[in-house]
């Protein structure tokens, strides 16, 4: 399964109900050929629904901080891939290719990752929808899987919004399944049983369906900008 990221029950679903027992993940990017992680049917069920695998053979990868340092294993950083699966350059954009890739080719991804002590890598989120709360990263797939699990739950996205005194807040938007429904302080409740306090959505929205792109990947960017001006925040500028 790939081509956009599936929530962990999603996947143990398919695993269960679909008798696919091999599935398996993999990751990739159109400028990485376009797979450089993947999990196989022998890996633990846990390594297979919540990781993307390891790298394939001949391909490097790192997990980096913003000082270019390897990060520790465990901390999320920015993932970093070389071999010989990556593009060489995009093409008649050479200001963008020297900001993607490095003078010693490690590609730069933009996505969030960190590495298990098995090599497994766990992709966290994307380094431009990370949402910085009072000076706290937050990464909305970890809000996003936790609200998945709930029952009345069909899907859900989360982005950041501004806000005046703490630069962004957490809004959710929730697809709600079929003859149910839900309030913001049964959703709002939930979460603050499973997480920090600063990760719980200040906002919520039901809706019924999600911007897309034609191949049907959700348009996170399109969600923040409908949310921002449905919540009459477009003109605020955080202090």
């Amino acid at each position: 399964m790939a081509g956009s990221p599936c929530p962990i029950e999603t996947l143990k679903q398919v695993i269960s109900r679909m008798n696919m027992d091999r599935v398996t993940v993999c990751y990739g990017l159109t400028e990485t050929s376009p797979v450089t992680h993947q999990s196989f049917p022998t890996d633990p069920a846990e390594k297979r629904v919540a990781t993307v695998g390891k790298p394939h053979s001949h391909v490097e990868c790192k997990v980096i901080a913003e000082n270019g340092e390897i990060c520790p294993i465990g901390t999320p950083g920015e993932l970093c891939t070389r071999g010989y699966n990556t593009m060489l350059y995009y093409w008649d954009e050479p200001t963008k290719t020297k900001e993607a890739i490095s003078l010693d080719r490690w590609y730069h991804t933009g996505d969030i990752a960190q590495m298990d002590e098995d090599g497994f890598c766990k992709i966290v989120g994307r380094i431009k929808d990370m949402i910085i709360r009072g000076g706290e990263n937050v990464y909305p797939t970890e809000i996003e899987q936790l609200i998945y699990k709930h029952p009345k739950v069909k899907d859900v996205q989360v982005v950041g919004v501004p806000d005046e005194r703490l630069g962004e807040e957490i809004c959710a938007w929730i697809q709600v399944k079929e003859n149910q429904s839900i309030s913001e302080d049964e959703i709002k409740s939930y979460c603050k049983e499973k997480l920090a306090r600063y990760k719980v959505p200040k906002y919520i929205s039901i809706v019924t369906e999600f911007p897309l792109t034609v191949t049907g990947k959700v348009q996170k960017y399109k969600i923040q900008e409908i949310a921002t001006e449905a919540l009459g925040l477009k003109h605020v500028t955080p202090k």
